[in-house]
């Protein structure tokens, strides 16, 4: 899809967009400030569906008239992205990059569905296009999605214009697929950058990197990933895996084992709860 295409569709969708206030960014969830660690309570599995319904997670669709949503709240900018989760108790967050994929994302959605578990999709913008569907089954689940860029770039390669670019048609096509625009943003590779702090402020997206690393981007095997997220497990980790960008066969079926194992170990695993302004 053309950019200029994508920016027109984004304006005949705002000029005819209800105000229905915007969704403001997700508790920040890393140690440091009180603030923080107030609102640091993870939405874990089935516990959280006691308190919410699927179809809470969803804004309303984009009807009637009236000014457009308000600009997201800007954040003060970090200088170094969020590692770990804050909390009590035995919480782990996992998180998959690149997609969402019509081969991989619907079995990796499966089996959180399966467990009542809820995780993170940092996903690509291209891809989005192309999966729509996928997206709002996220929303309608309880997942949280955050901006992985719209072609999956090293930041630190472009210049700020480019990397405003690839973030922001990306906000824009998660919020049309989603139902909200993202809170949180991931750096392709683990590569930061001024620009990529500064802009995600600005957009009202924390940055998140990751704990544990399962290369499962490597294809190393079914039991290596399964070995490196239960040798891994402990409080406070984010979990890294990818469910698109070549073969995630083996992602697809590790969750299948080590999902079971760290709920029976006594893990929640959570997402950030959302913070409306």
């Amino acid at each position: 899809m053309q950019k200029d295409q994508l920016f027109t569709r984004r304006r005949m969708l705002l000029a005819g967009a209800a105000a229905l206030g915007a969704a403001g960014t997700a508790a920040v969830i890393v140690a440091g400030s009180e603030e923080a660690a107030r609102s640091a309570a993870p939405v874990a599995g089935p516990q959280a569906r006691q308190v919410l319904k699927p179809s809470a997670f969803r804004l309303q669709p984009l009807t009637g008239y009236g000014p457009p949503r308000a600009a997201p709240r800007k954040l003060k900018v970090r200088h170094e992205p969020i590692l770990r989760i804050s909390g009590r108790g035995r919480h782990m967050m996992l998180t998959f990059d690149d997609g969402p994929h019509p081969e991989y994302t619907p079995h990796i959605l499966d089996t959180l569905a399966e467990y009542d578990v809820r995780a993170m999709f940092f996903v690509c913008g291209e891809m989005v296009v192309e999966n729509k569907e996928l997206l709002a089954r996220m929303a309608d689940e309880g997942h949280v999605v955050g901006n992985h860029t719209w072609t999956h770039p090293l930041l630190t390669t472009l210049g700020r214009k480019e990397i405003r670019w690839e973030m922001k048609q990306t906000s824009d096509a998660i919020e049309d697929a989603y139902g909200e625009r993202p809170q949180w943003f991931r750096a392709p590779y683990g590569a930061w950058n001024r620009a990529a702090f500064q802009l995600g402020a600005e957009m009202g997206m924390e940055p998140m990197a990751w704990t544990v690393d399962t290369t499962d981007w490597m294809t190393p095997g079914t039991r290596t990933i399964v070995d490196r997220v239960e040798d891994g497990a402990a409080p406070g980790v984010v979990v890294l895996s990818h469910d698109a960008g070549g073969d995630r066969s083996q992602s697809v079926r590790a969750i299948r084992r080590y999902l079971p194992y760290l709920l029976d170990s006594g893990y929640h695993l959570t997402v950030p709860r959302r913070r409306m302004s």
